[in-house]
């Protein structure tokens, strides 16, 4: 998902340097790319939440029996990857907003 985040981005990024397209319906597609992209964002920070409430459990686990703590190590590599990711969504969806904006002030030029 992240891969389709970028060349989004790259496409909007390419669409903001023409004068000739029409910023009304780049706009439109732009909105529903924000929200899929959004509804992606939540669905990962759920999971992440998860493996750390999981990793937790396991750390707790693994103070009395030391098999507890291989899976809560296993599981600490699962977040920072995890974690990763999201900060790649995070920034990239951010990145979406600062284009709508972008996209909505070219709307506000051409209606002049």
């Amino acid at each position: 998902m992240a891969k389709d985040l970028y060349n989004h981005i790259k496409y909007i990024d390419d669409c903001l340097k023409q004068n000739h397209i029409d910023f009304q319906e780049l706009k439109n597609e732009h909105l529903i790319k924000i929200q899929f992209f959004q509804h992606e964002r939540l669905i990962h920070l759920l999971v992440t939440l998860f493996y750390v409430i999981f990793m937790i459990i396991f750390l707790a686990l693994g103070l009395n029996i030391v098999g507890f703590m291989i899976v809560a190590l296993i599981l600490m590599i699962c977040v920072f990857f995890y974690a990763l990711y999201y900060f790649k969504l995070e920034n990239g969806v951010q990145y979406l907003y600062k284009q709508y904006d972008q996209i909505v002030d070219k709307l506000k030029e051409k209606e002049r």
